[in-house]
């Protein structure tokens, strides 16, 4: 008997546009998802299971239906597919896992992020959609940033901030922040106690405080052994000839 696979007739990502060419006109559409692909790079270093896509392709409908979020993240997918990476994030070749989580950011010419866009990621079933939209949410009559969960094939508004993402283990919310040397309001990820977790930049600034203060508790430690071998008459050009013991003594 002669076995059917449908995905034998369906297109790949390779064959598949990787981009709809549309381009961008607002700055952070790009660096606010690949600030939140960042810190989950260093959060879940050790972790394949996972995908963050930015301005990436998402097909989900054979043969080429595609729609391209500023950033999505899906769980249970392996997180490196080759060397070359994805070209698009394709449904029928990730086992029928949708992203979990969709975010888009508002630019100054509407896309459609409160409508269609809203209604096509619900159908979908995209569980978490979030819309940040920092400039021109009074033109829009929405808040700077919202976060809707699909329930029963509708989007319902979470109201807290941060939102709490219980399938990610993980909240999202808007924090000031400093990220490639920008320093301004940023989409962060926060652990389950509301701690906002760091930019590349500021655990760079963090573990360089840290440095200086290893550095700084040394001197201190190499004064006061100075100090405590002085006070008992010991001669510092001396020093060498005494026996490693005895240093440990002082």
């Amino acid at each position: 008997m002669v076995q059917y696979n449908p995905l034998q007739y369906l297109p790949s990502a390779e064959e598949l546009p990787d981009s709809d060419d549309t381009p961008v006109d607002n700055e952070l559409q790009i660096p606010v998802a690949a600030l939140l692909r960042a810190i989950l790079s260093w959060l879940w270093v050790e972790r394949q299971d996972w995908f963050f896509g930015v301005n990436m392709g998402v097909y989900y409908q054979p043969p080429n239906s595609c729609i391209v979020p500023d950033g999505f993240l899906s769980l249970g997918v392996v997180r490196r597919k080759s060397e070359r990476g994805r070209p698009s994030y394709v449904l029928w070749e990730e086992n029928n896992v949708q992203p979990l989580l969709v975010i888009e950011i508002v630019s100054q010419t509407p896309g459609q992020e409160y409508g269609d866009k809203q209604i096509k990621y619900a159908q979908i079933g995209v569980l978490y959609y979030a819309v940040y939209n920092p400039d021109y949410w009074k033109r829009d009559k929405h808040e700077p940033f919202e976060v809707y969960r699909l329930i029963e094939g509708e989007y319902v508004r979470q109201i807290d901030e941060p939102v709490w993402l219980p399938e990610i283990g993980l909240g999202i919310g808007r924090a000031q922040g400093t990220y490639d040397g920008w320093a301004r309001e940023w989409l962060f990820w926060y652990d389950s106690e509301g701690n906002r977790l760091p930019s590349p930049d500021e655990r760079a600034a963090q573990e360089l405080v840290q440095e200086r203060q290893r550095a700084e508790q040394a001197q201190r430690e190499k004064e006061e052994l100075i100090a405590r071998l002085r006070s008992r008459g010991i001669n510092l050009n001396d020093l060498w000839k005494a026996p490693t013991y005895l240093l440990a003594t002082y």
